[in-house]
């Protein structure tokens, strides 16, 4: 990575340079110098993918499954014996600890491989039907599917939907994140050493108000999966609202991590220093409410407390760094912003809140962890999502009011407990308004497991064996024998 690289478009098979002549800078969050020059797409660029990407469906739609496994399990090979390349790329780019990065990488090749293992598996049903008739189901891929995957994990997120979309016989088009878009082609880079045909995936580089809009609307486009803001996701639904087309959406969270009287404290704590500093909090899954049972006040927040203070900040290239940068200077702006607001508004800021006093780390995007405590519902870092390491803590009386205080948010993500009694943790399971609940862990999910969303987390869900059908059309089929 000592020379700048040079990150081009990927249309119908071959990186070209963008007609637009405008490169994006890409940058190291931890030292906000150039790594890259990434070619930004034109309106033209975009609909010259789609041709492509319209012209290989009917190859690789009827391509037997069986051969489509292959390539994809070819690809998700690949990205094994790519892991360190890839993790450094990832880290360079996002920001994110090496050791993080290495699990991002892993991930999204056990997503190919999981999604690959299903291609051949996608069936329809017979129906029993009154008279002398014959009635079955046909599922078939949807045609041209787009993806507009996040800067947080780009390379595990954008592989999530691209998975079983091209598993189930569609072609894609892949929109990475500006700030991050060095493993989507190397990601290209890899599918064509697998045998992926001309045209199956495209990945075009660009703004999301002109080449993610644009993309999004078009036409010619069968299907959208967003992965971003929940702002973002009102414009997709906006925009696609014109051709009526399938929209998938996974927004923003803001996760209530319950913890009871009875909990394991030491497990907890752990719990809540990884799902709060992990990729620097910049997780839609994040556990950035801290929800406490009033008998732990005293000793839970002392723990936390000291935890944040023992946090290894550096570059993620840095094998000792536990937690790297934000991955911009507008994402530090804009979550120190929600630390002033914590201030101003009479949360008790028990740790951090501020840059690091080390002097290498001036140039980038860091922030000491974050713990506020005596955090009301009605103050906007208890509402709000922050997406950066920022606690917001809040004691609680009685489970009720614990089940109160997690549903009271606009978002329906993902939540934790802590608890070894059984029926109390149950009865938070089914309560608590989240796609998902993860009980004495976390955060953590599988490839098998559905991420799901509530409320205003989104729509539908990605992951699991019934993630394929996202990316199918069901027909039904009635003959008359008679």
């Amino acid at each position: 990575m000592e020379n700048i690289e040079q990150i081009k478009l990927f249309i119908d098979g071959n990186f070209v340079e963008g007609s637009a002549k405008k490169k994006i800078p890409v940058l190291n969050p931890a030292t906000n110098d150039v790594i890259a020059y990434a070619e930004e797409a034109s309106i033209e660029d975009v609909e010259r993918a789609i041709d492509a990407a319209r012209r290989a469906f009917d190859q690789w739609s009827k391509l037997d499954p069986v051969r489509r496994a292959r390539i994809l399990y070819k690809l998700a090979s690949l990205i094994r014996d790519n892991t360190e390349n890839l993790a450094k790329y990832e880290t360079l780019n996002n920001g994110k600890p090496i050791k993080e990065a290495v699990g991002d990488v892993l991930y999204a090749a056990r997503l190919f491989e999981y999604y690959a293992g299903l291609a051949d598996k996608i069936q329809g049903e017979t129906i029993p039907v009154p008279g002398d008739r014959f009635a079955y189901t046909l599922r078939e891929p949807l045609g041209v599917t787009a993806h507009i995957a996040p800067w947080n994990f780009p390379l595990p997120l954008a592989s999530r939907s691209l998975a079983p979309a091209l598993a189930a016989g569609n072609t894609a088009i892949l929109k990475p994140a500006s700030y991050t878009p060095i493993t989507a082609i190397k990601l290209a880079e890899l599918a064509k050493q697998a045998g992926l045909p001309n045209g199956v995936l495209n990945v075009v580089l660009g703004p999301g108000k002109t080449v993610g809009s644009y993309l999004v609307q078009h036409k010619e486009i069968d299907s959208v999966t967003f992965t971003g803001s929940l702002e973002g996701g009102k414009e997709v639904i906006a925009l696609t609202s014109k051709h009526i087309k399938p929209v998938i959406l996974e927004l923003g969270g803001k996760n209530p991590n319950i913890v009871l009287p009875d909990a394991k404290l030491d497990k907890a704590v752990q719990g809540i220093i990884n799902g709060i500093l992990t990729n620097a909090g910049q997780m839609c899954w994040a556990y950035s409410r801290l929800l406490y049972h009033e008998s732990l006040k005293d000793k839970l927040i002392r723990a936390v407390q000291e935890s944040f203070a023992k946090i290894k900040l550096g570059p993620g290239i840095e094998q000792d760094t536990q937690m790297g940068p934000l991955v911009s200077k507008e994402q530090l702006a804009r979550v120190s912003y929600y630390v002033e607001e914590g201030i101003k508004e009479g949360a008790k800021l028990i740790f951090g809140g501020e840059r690091p006093k080390d002097e290498r780390l001036q140039k980038g995007n860091f922030l000491l962890p974050t713990l506020f405590d005596d955090v009301s519902k009605d103050m906007k870092i208890f509402q709000e999502e922050i997406f950066g390491p920022v606690l917001a803590a809040t004691s609680f009386s009685t489970l009720d009011e614990a089940i109160e205080l997690a549903n009271s948010t606009i978002y329906g993500l993902y939540a934790a407990v802590w608890t070894n009694d059984l029926s109390k943790a149950h009865k938070l399971a089914s309560s608590i308004e989240a796609g998902t609940v993860c009980i004495n862990e976390g955060p953590l999910t599988y490839p098998q497991i559905p991420f799901s969303t509530m409320k205003q987390s989104g729509l539908g869900f990605e992951q699991s064996i019934h993630s394929i059908y996202n990316y199918t059309k069901l027909k039904s089929v009635v003959i008359n024998l008679s």
